[in-house]
Parts: structure tokens; sequence; C-alpha cells
């Protein structure tokens, strides 16, 4: 306890920062408590002898023993000797309480009635508070630093802030014990606990309040698979020791000067292209513009332009009859569930759709989209036969050529419904996905593209980045990286924003749907580019059951919050054999453009072979002995022969 002259009651000595301690944003609770909603208020209030700020950087205060009463002081206030001498002047100085307003004599502020320093001799030199202990003022305790911290003076230096990282002029407060390690006014005053909608304008906005935290570790960074500030989309420059705002619930992380949107020129301030991005075209200047991604798998670019409703565009009238797709076989229209066309003879019991949920598969053999809505063309073939050829209705068609292709625009490309070798494979040149659909192709130059591409639009919209035009590039810094699935744009093409450094893969943009469905989950699974808000636990994959990034796109259920790799959605109905490449971060399935389950017979092998992708339990290819997981192979049933597709090439070369 403690007696002070101005006044009456006790008061106790009270420790700031007795109970630090780190707020835990990894809560068990289903339901979120209100101060994980709300910032919670720092302590602060005014201390009656210097009229300054009292807060728990100074760690130690006195207050007044009684609840109802709001005295409190400093504890260097506090602790005033009743009498000094100081050396500028020959008479000692004495603690006394005036009853009246008063000027100090040294830094000429004036004062209301409290405690003061006045000269024994001179009664007229009276010394404020702040001047005697301007020492002791310049000491915090800060909870970033085991040792006390001090400013040498309040002039303006040039120096390195610890907590930020950036160089600038300002007022420091530095440890005596560690040189190097210094702290600007702004940073060491930051407040704990802040909401970024009330930091930056609402132009960026978050659940949760984000919390001050003093260091970001490595091992952490690694963790959370090295997330980018939330605000400039910047790094953290592999340096585990500068201060950041987060909040782990969300894996949602901010650079200090990003989060409060402090303006002075030395730090990184809001970007032009942060946050709410405005639109940068008008509606009129792009009647056909295409905006993405898709709704869902029913949605395509052949659908977009050769679909009755929304006619021929402007391809003329390049059509290809269903007589010419040079099909060995009859095609008939499919036009209601299990029926079959009135010229045409029925051929099944039941022709059922492409459906996840019923883990039902049927692509078209032209543009490899699953065909999820009638009418569409089916082989007559009997079933014994073992034919699979299916095609959109809108893809009988296609036109027979596209001129002036961004990829190849020196020949006329021409639709191909055959590549000539022996499994119909290519490799497309904008897309770099091997398919075995329709191609638009030049024969002389041997350059080919699936269907999709072969429409590849100009320019597009994207959700991943609203508001801006993505324009089509070929040329792309080495640096670049796809905003969707984070890999680098080491593709031939890249829609490219000319505003913003943002690129996204062709693939990513044209075949990611927005909603996706899964056979174990009953709800839509959305497409994500950011971490789930609240979401409870670690991110993995349904299908594949491998870690998921969740910085880079992925689907989610919010209702089940399950979520799979992009790279696992497009054939998510075979989640019981494997779809998830080891070569990842593609972004897109690397067969998507495949389609498998046609059935050959060749003179290497007795049996029909049947098209597949290789599992683990395949083994060794029965031609080389290499491995045929994650291989286009082709699989006897009758037998354990099994090759790679390429090797049977070979073997019927031979």
């Amino acid at each position: 306890m403690m007696k002070v002259i101005e006044h009456e009651h006790p008061l106790m000595l009270i420790d700031l920062q007795v109970k630090v301690e780190d707020v835990d944003d990894e809560s068990d609770d289903e339901e979120e408590k209100e101060e994980d909603v709300v910032p919670q208020v720092e302590f602060s209030c005014t201390c009656k002898r210097c009229e300054e700020d009292i807060n728990e950087y100074y760690r130690y205060y006195y207050k007044c023993i009684h609840d109802s009463c709001d005295f409190a002081l400093h504890k260097f206030c506090a602790e005033l000797p009743k009498t000094f001498k100081n050396a500028t002047h020959p008479h000692p100085f004495i603690l006394r309480v005036a009853g009246y307003n008063w000027t100090c004599y040294s830094c000429k502020s004036d004062h209301e009635a409290g405690a003061f320093y006045v000269c024994t001799s001179c009664y007229w030199l009276k010394k404020d508070v702040n001047c005697v202990v301007e020492v002791d003022k310049r000491r915090i305790y800060h909870p970033s630093h085991p040792h006390p911290l001090v400013s040498l003076c309040y002039k303006r230096i040039l120096c390195q802030c610890h907590a930020c990282g950036k160089e600038h002029r300002g007022v420091f407060f530095h440890c005596t014990t560690c040189p190097n390690f210094t702290i600007h006014i702004d940073c060491a005053f930051l407040p704990k606990r802040l909401l970024i909608q009330n930091t930056t304008n609402a132009v960026f906005s978050h659940t949760h309040p984000l919390t001050l935290s003093y260091s970001f570790p490595i091992e952490e960074q690694a963790a959370k698979y090295f997330p980018s500030c939330r605000v400039c989309e910047g790094d953290f420059d592999g340096d585990g020791d500068l201060w950041i705002y987060k909040c782990e619930k969300c894996i949602y992380y901010v650079h200090l000067d990003c989060a409060t949107s402090r303006r002075e020129a030395f730090m990184s301030i809001l970007s032009i292209d942060g946050g709410q991005t405005i639109k940068n075209y008008k509606d009129a200047d792009y009647p056909n513009l295409l905006h993405l991604p898709f709704p869902d798998q029913t949605y395509s670019i052949p659908k977009h332009l050769f679909s009755k409703q929304l006619g021929l565009a402007d391809y003329g009238n390049h059509e290809v009859s269903v007589q010419h797709m040079k099909h060995q076989h009859e095609l008939i229209l499919v036009d209601t569930a299990g029926s079959i066309g009135s010229t045409s003879l029925k051929i099944n019991n039941m022709i059922m759709c492409h459906n996840p949920m019923k883990k039902i598969e049927l692509l078209c053999s032209g543009c490899v989209r699953p065909i999820m809505e009638m009418p569409f063309y089916k082989c007559r073939a009997k079933e014994d036969e073992n034919c699979n050829f299916a095609l959109h209705e809108w893809c009988t068609r296609l036109p027979t050529k596209v001129d002036n292709h961004p990829a190849h625009p020196q020949h006329t490309l021409l639709l191909m419904t055959n590549i000539p070798n022996m499994f119909n494979i290519f490799h497309c040149g904008v897309c770099l996905l091997d398919c075995n659909g329709f191609a638009y192709g030049c024969v002389e130059c041997g350059f080919y593209v699936d269907v999709t591409c072969g429409f590849m639009p100009e320019r597009i919209t994207h959700e991943s980045h609203p508001n801006h035009l993505l324009s089509i590039v070929e040329d792309q810094p080495p640096s670049a990286r796809c905003l969707m699935c984070c890999s680098f744009s080491n593709q031939s093409f890249s829609f490219s924003c000319s505003y913003c450094d943002v690129y996204i893969h062709p693939r990513c943009a044209l075949f990611l749907p927005k909603t996706v469905r899964h056979p174990n989950d009953k709800h839509p699974m959305h497409i994500s580019y950011l971490p789930i808000e609240n979401h409870k636990s670690e991110y993995f994959c349904e299908i594949c059951e491998e870690e998921l990034d969740p910085h880079k796109c992925f689907y989610h259920c919010d209702v089940c919050s399950q979520s799979v790799h992009s790279d696992c959605a497009p054939l998510i109905l075979q989640s019981e054999t494997e779809t998830y490449s080891e070569d990842g971060g593609r972004g897109v399935y690397l067969f998507l453009n495949m389609k498998f389950g046609s059935v050959h017979k060749t003179d290497g092998h007795p049996h029909p072979l049947t098209f597949a992708q290789g599992i683990e339990s395949d083994g060794g290819c029965s031609v080389c002995a290499g491995r045929l997981r994650f291989e286009m192979i082709l699989r006897c049933s009758e037998c354990e022969f099994a090759v790679h597709h390429h090797c049977l090439e070979n073997l019927n070369k031979s």
C-alpha cells in the first residue's frame, strides 16, 4: 500500500503484464465466443499527476483500493521523492499540492489543481511532474522483448525497426542489453487485436479480429504452406522475427503496415489493385465477354458457342453433320431418359447421363466433358462391340475449321475427329494436356489443340480476380505464378491482367467449374481460392486423402467441411481408384482430357485390352517393366497383362 499527498485513500500496486496470455484462435467450441468476434478493449487510464496515459507497456501503476474510485498514477509518478535537487538550480524542490491553476516554469504548460514541485526558496518556481520524470517515461516493458526498452531521445533518427523490418526516420525504443533491438514508437504501441475492416475503410474484411503476433517462425510458415499477405499479396520474406497480424483459425496473415493502413513513405501502403478491385471495362464494349468459371460441369466453351439456345455465334455455317463424324458405327439421338430418337432403333434398356452422385460416367468423345443433359448422340454398336462413343448435341455442329488461332495464326486449323496414331492421342499446344477427343490441327506442323482450347477467347473475366479484364498473352515473366493453382506460369499462354501482376493458366480458367458434385457428399462443392473462414480442422482431400494447400484453388463443402484438390475433382467418381497425380500442383487433373474405357484388339496380345489409367495394383509394364501407376495403360481383364500405351504401339510396329 502507498499513500500520496493528493488522495485520501491508500493506493495498491498493479502489474499489468502478470496475466499476459497469447490469444488462442484454435477454439474447439462449436459456437464462437463473443470475444473472438469483437476485439477486446486494451487497458488504458489517465495518470492524475502527469495527466498522460497509463497502459500495459509501462507495466506497473498504482490505483485506489476502492473500485468506485478512478484515481490512478504511473508507478514512477507515485514513487517520486518528496524532495529533489536539480543541477540547474541552487535550492531543493519539494512536492506540494496546489488548490488552484498554475503554470510550469520549465515547459510553460498550464495545469489545474494537483501535485507539483516547488522551490523551497523561490516559491514562484514550479515544475510539473512531467519535467521531473521525463527519463522514466521513456522506459517501457514490452511483451515482445525480455528487457526494458528505453527511448534515448525524442528526436527523430534514422534506424531499422525490429517489428516491421523497415528502415525509416522516427522515434525509437532501444534495448540497452541487446544493442541491435530497436522498435519504432508507432509499432511499439500497436493494438493487440483489430478488425481489419475498421483499419482499411472496409476495403478488406475478415470475420474475426486479427491478433498481433511478435514473430512468424519459418516452421510455422511452412506448416501453413507459406501464406501470402491477404492485403498486398506479398510474402513474408522468410524472416520469422517480424511482427504480423493473424487469424490462425482462418489461416489469415497480414503485414503490420497492411493491416493498419499506415501511410508513411517507408511502408508498403495499400496497393491500387489490392482488396476490392474497381471495374476497368464497360459491358457495352464487350457484349460477348465470357465470365468464368462456368457454373458447373454441364457448361463448356463448345456449349457456350454452339448450343441451340445460343446459336452458332460468329463461326459461319461450317457445320458438321453426324454422318461425317468418321465413326465406324451409326450414331443415334438420345432425347429423353432411356429413349431413342424416333428414326433410330432402341439399343439398350436404359441410357443414363453422366452422374457423379450415382457413379455413372458418360464423357463426350468430342470435347471430353461430361454429358449431363439430353439430347446427345450415342454409338448404336452392340454391347459386345464395346464402343463407348458419345457426343454432346452441340459438338455435332462444331465448325470444320478455325482461322487465326492465337497459338498458330500462320495456318488454318482443321477439325479432326481422329488423329493419325493408334490411340488417337495428341498433346494440346495450349493447355499442355494429353487428349483423345476431337482436335483442331495443322498436320503440316504437327500442331493440335483440343476443342475447348480451339475456341479459347481473347478476353475473359474470372471470379478469382473480379472486375478486371484478363487478356490472353504469350509472354510471361519466369517468376509469374498462376493465381489459381499457384504453379509457375510456364505454359505457352496465360490470361493476364494488364493492371495487376496476375496470371491464370488457360486450363485452370476454362476447365475448373464453380461447383462439382461428390458421391459421398449430398451438397455441391464450391471452388475456393483462399482458406475457408472458421475452418476447424486441417485440410485434407476427401479423394486422395493427401494434405491440401488451401492457398491453391480447391473445392469445399461449407456444410460438411469437406474439401478436395482441384486436381482430383474432375474425375471425382473414380475415387475408389486413384485420381491424384504425383505431379501435384497442376491445378487440373493430369488426364482431364482423356476418355478411358475403350476396348482394343491387337496383334500383340490374344485378349481384348481396356484403355485405362494405371493404378498401384497394376504393378510394372509387361513390356518395359516400368511403373504403370498414374500412366495411360492397356489392361487385360483375362490375365495379368498390362502395358504402357506407347509400349503397345512400339510392340505392334515391331
